[in-house]
């Protein structure tokens, strides 16, 4: 084999593994991942997501008489949306307790429904999807509130909402849940 032949070879060679390698990083990184164990619960709230303000409404760390704790947190991928929630269940006087509170100070306020329906609107901002729920599903049914807490528009003028946040809880005082979410784009 001639020393050109050689080169030639070991050439395409690196190309064909090269191109595999890149591809599969880019596979591997460019997947949604979703963290759904509790047990991550603080490192989350207090480390992983970005803003601390969005998540001062979560509690500090998980309720001990809280039942069906679920956690849903994905920290996004490029230009991807990142958001967190908790869902759980607490004692009714609790759970009505809350709801009082954050419609007090809700700047916003739905009837079920997801980010989609509640941006369409008048004056409608973007909230969130329910990825705690139980069964497949993006919507909250209508007996969950939506208490948009904050949202603000990052878009630019003709993209509204193109890039922003929102955070808030949604309740459904009937089954003593409470979902806190926040949401990046």
């Amino acid at each position: 084999m001639k020393r050109s032949q050689f080169l030639l070879a070991l050439a395409s060679l690196c190309i064909v593994g090269g191109s595999f390698f890149i591809r599969t990083t880019f596979r591997s990184t460019s997947e949604l991942k979703i963290i759904t164990d509790t047990s991550r619960y603080k490192e989350i709230r207090n480390q992983l997501w970005s803003s601390n303000n969005q998540v001062k409404h979560f509690p500090n760390e998980i309720p001990v008489d809280a039942k069906g704790v679920r956690i849903a947190y994905s920290p996004g991928f490029l230009q991807g949306s990142s958001f967190f929630q908790i869902k759980l269940k607490q004692p009714p006087k609790k759970t009505e307790k809350l709801l009082s509170q954050y419609r007090n100070s809700a700047k916003h306020k739905y009837r079920g429904g997801n980010t989609n329906d509640h941006i369409k609107q008048p004056n409608g901002v973007p909230t969130t999807f329910f990825h705690t729920n139980d069964s497949p599903g993006e919507s909250f049914p209508a007996a969950y509130e939506i208490l948009v807490l904050d949202a603000a528009d990052k878009g630019r003028p003709g993209f509204k909402w193109n890039h922003g946040n929102s955070y808030g809880v949604a309740i459904n005082s009937s089954a003593s849940e409470i979902i806190y979410w926040a949401e990046k784009w």
